[in-house]
């Protein structure tokens, strides 16, 4: 076996914020729909996430910050004392195995059904404008439903949403927080002038369209402190609904950056490209002249493999990479790729739903 960590620094420790990692990999929030209807972790949840500790960060994967937030059956919450309770299950085994974890706080925003709404509510948006696709609930798929725009006067209560999420993720014992403003969920929503036709504060202008990402990320910075907060942004990726991207994508994402930069962030962590499809990207969009406007920590992430990854770190364009599909079938990741030790790729079929099997019972290397 080679030992790659001679090539590259990618094995080596870093830190980010407050937060200290033992290597620049990062295990990417990775939806795996393995959650009771109440959306509790518990030991099964504990057991694969403590067997990826050697990640220098785990991003857990994205947790509803309330009912409301919700656009999928099987994934979990952060909204409930049981959650709470399910979560510190979850940090307290990946902290006893060496690892760092962050909780990646998620509202979906249209992209939902009134099957997995309160009361069988309308999900809520910026603007009343349908998704396309479907959803999973406890019924089986069925299409998202159109949602209402919210009022001007409800979106103080969005903004107590995440805050009562931070909080709870503090209690849950995580190592920080990551504010999920990416994938075209609700604050990429009010980001992208495609769902946006608000005319009110939130509404119109980049500087409008902004603010709620901005207020968000305020709200829970006053609770971490700025050094343990981290964001994730994906400028052209068009999931949850098909979501065009924004008509001028690097003014508002460049705006957005800049703005980020006051507050010192733990990290930036961006999808490069079509979440888990391609890395390319429309003409006239260059992702990597964004990411360097950002003055801390950039861990890139979408469609990596370690050679990307080593090449990207030698040029100075990453601080850290986040591998997501890659972790779910090898739970020793870091050290297969510092190795040079045969990936093992998990089948589709087994990345949504189901108990331990594909889930917990993917062997280690024998290195």
């Amino acid at each position: 076996m080679k030992d790659n960590a001679s090539r590259t620094d990618l094995f080596s420790p870093v830190t980010m914020g407050a937060i200290e990692l033992a290597n620049r990999i990062v295990m990417a929030p990775v939806t795996r729909s393995r959650y009771s209807e109440e959306g509790i972790p518990d030991e099964m949840h504990a057991l694969y996430y403590a067997q990826r500790a050697s990640a220098g960060l785990i991003v857990a994967e994205a947790t509803n910050i309330s009912p409301q937030g919700r656009g999928y059956a099987a994934t979990p919450g952060i909204w409930s004392e049981a959650q709470v309770a399910g979560w510190k299950k979850v940090t307290d085994a990946v902290h006893a195995a060496g690892g760092k974890i962050v909780s990646q706080l998620w509202h979906v925003g249209r992209f939902s059904s009134v099957a997995l709404q309160p009361d069988g509510a309308a999900p809520v948006a910026p603007s009343a404008i349908q998704a396309e696709g479907n959803t999973y609930t406890t019924e089986g798929f069925v299409p998202v439903s159109m949602p209402r725009a919210l009022e001007t006067g409800e979106i103080a209560g969005i903004i107590e949403q995440y805050k009562l999420a931070a909080r709870n993720a503090l209690r849950a014992g995580f190592d920080g927080v990551e504010v999920h403003s990416a994938n075209s969920y609700l604050l990429d929503q009010f980001l992208r002038d495609s769902t946006n036709h608000r005319s009110d504060r939130y509404g119109g202008s980049i500087e409008n369209r902004a603010r709620l990402t901005l207020e968000v990320t305020q709200a829970i910075v006053d609770i971490w402190g700025s050094d343990r907060v981290g964001i994730r942004l994906s400028p052209v990726t068009p999931d949850a609904g098909n979501t065009p991207p924004d008509s001028n994508v690097m003014a508002m994402y460049g705006h957005l950056i800049n703005e980020l930069n006051r507050f010192k962030l733990a990290y930036l962590h961006f999808v490069e490209g079509a979440t888990a499809t391609s890395r390319t990207v429309p003409d006239g969009i260059d992702l990597d002249a964004l990411s360097a406007q950002f003055t801390g920590p950039f861990i890139g992430n979408n469609n990596y493999d370690l050679e990307l990854a080593v090449q990207r770190r030698a040029q100075g364009k990453i601080d850290a990479v986040a591998f997501g599909r890659l972790f779910i079938s090898n739970p020793d990741l870091v050290q297969r790729l510092r190795s040079g030790a045969e990936l093992t790729i998990a089948p589709r079929e087994s990345y949504y739903g189901g108990g331990a099997n594909g889930y917990t019972d993917w062997p280690t290397a024998a290195i």
